[in-house]
């Protein structure tokens, strides 16, 4: 299918260089977006395509490989274009719409492939495929779910029991920060709502969000776009109507522990109803710069795609390693105990084990796109709540609010109807009851009544849906911020952003408080603790002890012999390795581990004596000194790096200035707010924006990092929708 367009979009930039985008249809538009976010974006979006592929290793080496065998078995370019083919038939218009922008990426890739990591990677801007977007938007949000958590449960299960699920619970390698927040029109100085909030995700560099405005006759939207999605899915302003998300923290992904075996004929699986059936199979080539290449096994069953070993138990899955590699993929260890082991009574003679992975898009074809024109043509919270309808991954928790005062409070997305033990760990996928049976009808909940609705991340309406939710601690915060003024502008909102009180600082601060017979020096340390006003700001220099403190209770525990069977994660692929290691495990679990009743013998007042003790023995600076942003870049050595030294930060994992660190590893943060909004209904144009760096991916442009003194102070750029303050408009033709 080809598709004309009329090539008479403006593109028009603000003092931050955030595209403003004009044209005469939707899908004139969507190829504008396409070609100014290749233009802004190249090496991004060739760095994301790739790695929806599982092509990264090609041009990245070696350290990428287990992100794209990842990949490959999983069946994520596959799974893209079954999405696609089925949007095509299912809605042909947002099909062309998606066509549209990928022309505009092929168009701007072919003139924006001058940014210097090309020429670093030695590679070319490639070409886009029409699914390419649902692939990204697929490897963006396939761990979001956290199924591999589910592989941490069978292990400290195995090792410690039962209890050491409660124990442990976190939402994955780093506790999910996003915060929102809606206020009524009761409660606000307009007398309309405003919608606030900061997602908080890995900060990279380029930013994982893009600042956009995008305007055609049928509707006028700005919000915050994933490069290489069209349209604006997540956070959005249309004049009207206003939504926001955060991660519902659901449970809509299984493991299922498979009986394989080969045949003449292939490979085939032991399935629910005793018999065996044919699995897809396929071999791939993964090519790898510096290194040979690696053929990885493919298989499917009717699961889903193996995602861990393979009929001769779980090695991984690889067909012949590199040389130089360390292990961190799995080759094929003889005798590996791996910890997943078959249920009691299982003869010897039965095949080994493996693991696949169901996930919603596989199942059904559905990504949810058919949602996004519906909420760029939504003008009343009734047309975003429709639109939401359709949505399908990740699950969300939504918010939006309109001019007429209509309020929205809801989860969004696919959860599968299957019994409770999918949820919490592997099931055997030879046994029967662990089908899938449709779908949860997603929940909704009110406001409070005070006037507010506040998510970030914790228990509320997406309980039922979910597993391990996150502390509520900075919902709890941002509900008594809120409750501490009678009304609220959108110009006050970013107080709020910036909040850096630590709930969960008491469990440490109330053993350090029974402490006695401590040497003078610890006997201080102690006492500016308990005086501490528990804020993690960047000069304070008590928030820097509390954090050696903390840091080094985390790893006197995860050094104890009761958790040393789980100090050397099993042998799966690196890709899962974040969600089983120990020593994270015991920094976000901190909370819990000091409340417990008993420890499996772990002698904590001790444990936390000695830290307090090594603390005050060694000089601190202030928080900030060594709380500093550290994004993730594609190429370690690039002239895109931050300043150096990297910027000072405030805030923890578990304040509102959501900065996490990990407590016991490293106080440098890689995870934080990957943008602020304030969407204000009673004038669009005193909403407010920004995100961590800059709207350009470009080292040499202006603004590549020109945002990053606004992110780190707490200040918001303006939102500018009125056409007469941008600068002049550029034809779409002539950029």
């Amino acid at each position: 299918m080809t598709t004309e367009f009329h090539r008479d979009a403006e593109v028009h930039r603000d003092a931050w260089g955030i595209p403003h985008l004009r044209a005469g249809t939707a899908d004139e538009l969507a190829r504008a977006q396409g070609r100014v976010t290749a233009l802004d974006r190249a090496w991004q979006l060739e760095v994301e395509r790739h790695r929806a592929q599982g092509t990264s290793a090609s041009f990245l080496g070696v350290r990428a490989l287990p992100w794209d065998l990842f990949a490959r078995r999983v069946r994520l370019d596959d799974t893209a274009r079954r999405c696609f083919t089925a949007l095509e038939r299912r809605d042909a218009e947002t099909a062309r719409w998606v066509r549209s922008y990928v022309d505009g990426v092929n168009e701007g890739l072919a003139e924006g492939g001058s940014a210097p990591e090309f020429a670093k990677a030695g590679l070319a801007p490639g070409r886009w495929e029409p699914w390419t977007p649902l692939g990204i938007w697929l490897a963006t949000h396939i761990l979001f779910a956290g199924f591999p958590a589910k592989l941490w449960r069978e292990e400290a299960v195995r090792h410690l029991g039962p209890d050491a699920v409660r124990l442990f619970a976190t939402d994955g390698p780093g506790t999910s920060g996003s915060n929102g927040w809606l206020v009524n029109g009761e409660r606000t100085t307009t007398g309309l709502p405003v919608l606030a909030g900061d997602p908080h995700r890995y900060i990279e560099d380029p930013g994982v969000y893009q600042q956009v405005h995008v305007s055609c006759p049928e509707f006028d939207v700005v919000g915050l776009t994933v490069p290489g999605v069209p349209g604006i899915a997540h956070f959005g302003h249309t004049g009207t109507v206003a939504w926001a998300i955060t991660n519902a923290m659901a449970d809509y992904q299984d493991l299922y522990r498979e009986r394989l075996r080969r045949t003449g004929a292939g490979v085939e699986a032991l399935g629910p109803d005793g018999s065996w059936h044919r699995a897809a199979r396929h071999t791939e080539t993964v090519d790898v710069a510096g290194e040979e290449s690696v053929e990885v096994e493919i298989i499917e069953t009717g699961r889903g795609p193996v995602v861990i070993g393979g009929p001769e138990g779980l090695d991984g899955g690889i067909i012949g390693e590199p040389d130089g590699l360390d292990g961190g993929v799995i080759g094929r260890p003889e005798g590996l105990a791996l910890g997943i082991s078959a249920p009691p009574g299982t003869p010897p003679a039965t095949p080994p084990l493996a693991i696949s992975l169901r996930y919603p898009p596989r199942v059904t074809g559905d990504l949810g796109f058919t949602a996004l024109l519906p909420l760029l043509r939504a003008r009343q919270v009734a047309d975003v709540d429709r639109a939401f309808d359709d949505w399908a991954e990740p699950v969300n928790v939504v918010q939006a609010a309109d001019t007429e005062g209509g309020l929205l409070h809801r989860v969004a997305g696919k959860v599968p109807l299957r019994a409770e033990a999918n949820r919490t760990r592997l099931v055997p996928a030879w046994e029967p009851g662990h089908e899938w049976h449709g779908w949860h009808e997603p929940p909704r909940a009110g406001l409070t009544d005070d006037g507010i609705a506040v998510m970030a991340n914790q228990r509320g309406p997406a309980t039922p849906l979910g597993v391990e939710f996150a502390p509520g601690h900075r919902a709890d915060r941002i509900a008594a911020l809120l409750g501490g003024r009678e009304k609220w502008s959108a110009a006050d909102m970013p107080a709020i952003h910036m909040d850096t009180h630590l709930g969960s600082a008491a469990p440490l601060l109330d053993h350090l408080a029974a402490l006695t017979d401590l040497t003078p020096e610890a006997a201080v340390l102690r006492d500016r603790l308990l005086a501490w006003d528990r804020r993690m700001d960047a000069d304070s220099a008590d928030a820097a002890a509390y954090a050696a403190v903390r840091g080094a209770v985390v790893q006197r525990l995860a050094a104890h012999p009761a958790f040393a069977a789980l100090a050397e994660p099993p042998a799966y692929p690196e890709v899962f390795l974040p969600w089983l290691a120990l020593l994270p495990r015991v920094g976000f679990a901190l909370e819990h581990l000091l409340r417990a009743e008993e420890l499996y013998g772990i002698d904590r007042p001790e444990a936390v004596r000695a830290a307090l003790e090594e603390t005050a023995a060694e000089p601190s600076g202030t928080w900030g000194d060594s709380h500093r942003l550290a994004p993730w870049r594609a190429l370690t050595e690039t002239d895109t790096a931050t300043p150096t030294p990297a910027p000072r930060l405030s805030g923890d994992h578990d304040c509102v200035l959501c900065t996490s660190s990990v407590p016991g590893l490293t106080d440098l943060s890689a995870r934080g707010p990957s943008a602020r909004f304030v969407w204000d209904l009673a004038r669009r144009d005193d909403s407010l924006w920004v995100v961590p760096l800059g709207a350009s991916g470009n080292p040499a442009s202006p603004h590549h990092h020109d945002q990053l003194p606004l992110w780190l102070k707490g200040d918001l750029a303006p939102v500018i929708t009125d056409w007469h303050l941008l600068e002049p408009p550029v034809k779409e033709t002539d950029v």
